[in-house]
């Protein structure tokens, strides 16, 4: 049973480990239905994540960890990520004060998070791993309703009057899993990498498992790792090298996803509170642009996603910015 003591271990597991004096990056990003062709602010509302990346060295926790994982090996961990990020969630309709029984619940989330990312070459492709666990809390105790009021006052936008409706406070627990097997070709004299993808997801917030297909195309690809996504999807990795040729890239990925089990949407666990009727089969399909200079990369990306629940009104469509800064 997932209660607050589990809450709090997770949280003192993960602010008990050891991290550098510097990063060798720090980024932050910006997820929001604002950042599409969309003209609402429902459905995924919005979200903030601040990502503290480096590469551990020999010493470190992450390679003793990769090595008593089945199939990984500590010399192969690139990476090493350090999440917090906070994410809101409401109905479209933000001006109603009554409960909204067919349309997803209002949510606010608050998490912390740690990110470990390994690869190695294999004949003809490189595979890349990546491990992700996070905890953090679900309802009023996030303060997200009071954030996105404050928000919505100071930038002129519809007052949103439904977050007494909310889901109730549970934290939660979740780990998630995804590989990539990369091969390199050329496109039109440019560089290029694609991928088929698979990932899985368990806990109390998501349990989902998915699959599908990734491809960038661009100059200097090795000069960043990964491929920017949105929510459920656990973001790639943010590190890049600094310094060195201005490169860019673009990116096209399709993803499908079983969902199991997604709070946001099925409700409390242990609490009565709003929900809708999840759909199990989810599609995401993206599109992004990534842009390296000396110590610096931006990267946007927009995700059109089918729909999430039944009786949905139309697909969700979200875009985020990410800006990362290399030492």
């Amino acid at each position: 049973m997932v209660c607050w003591k589990s809450l709090r271990l997770g949280l003192l597991l993960i602010a008990g480990l050891p991290v550098p004096l510097l990063a060798d990056s720090l980024s932050i990003k910006v997820e929001n239905d604002l950042l599409s062709y969309e003209d609402d602010d429902g459905h995924y509302s919005g979200g903030l994540e601040l990502f503290w990346s480096f590469e551990p060295d020999n010493g470190h926790w992450a390679r003793g960890l990769a090595e008593a994982l089945p199939g990984w090996a500590g010399d192969e961990v690139q990476t090493l990520a350090y999440r917090f990020g906070m994410q809101g969630y409401t109905p479209e309709d933000l001006r109603s004060r009554e409960l909204i029984e067919d349309d997803r619940p209002y949510a606010g989330l608050l998490f912390l998070g740690v990110s470990m990312y390994a690869e190695r070459d294999e004949t003809n492709q490189r595979v890349s791993r990546e491990l992700h666990l996070d905890t953090g809390l679900v309802g009023p105790g996030t303060g997200v309703g009071k954030v996105q009021h404050w928000i919505h006052k100071h930038i002129n936008a519809t007052e949103p009057r439904g977050w007494k409706h909310q889901l109730r406070n549970e934290p939660f627990l979740n780990v998630a899993y995804g590989q990539q097997w990369w091969r390199q070709g050329q496109l039109f004299g440019l560089e290029l990498e694609y991928a088929p993808t698979a990932g899985l997801a368990l806990g109390n917030l998501y349990t989902y498992a998915s699959a599908g297909g990734v491809l960038r195309f661009g100059r200097h690809l090795e000069r960043s790792q990964g491929i920017p996504s949105v929510t459920p999807a656990q973001s790639g990795s943010q590190y890049f090298t600094p310094l060195g040729h201005f490169a860019w890239y673009g990116f096209l990925g399709l993803e499908g996803r079983y969902m199991a089990y997604n709070l946001l949407l099925d409700g409390n666990t242990f609490k009565s509170s709003h929900s809708v009727d999840r759909e199990e089969w989810v599609g995401d399909a993206l599109a992004g642009l990534a842009l390296t200079w000396s110590r610096w990369q931006l990267t946007f990306v927009s995700v059109w996603r089918t729909h999430e629940f039944r009786g949905q009104q139309g697909h969700d469509q979200f875009g985020s910015v990410t800006l990362s800064y290399g030492f």
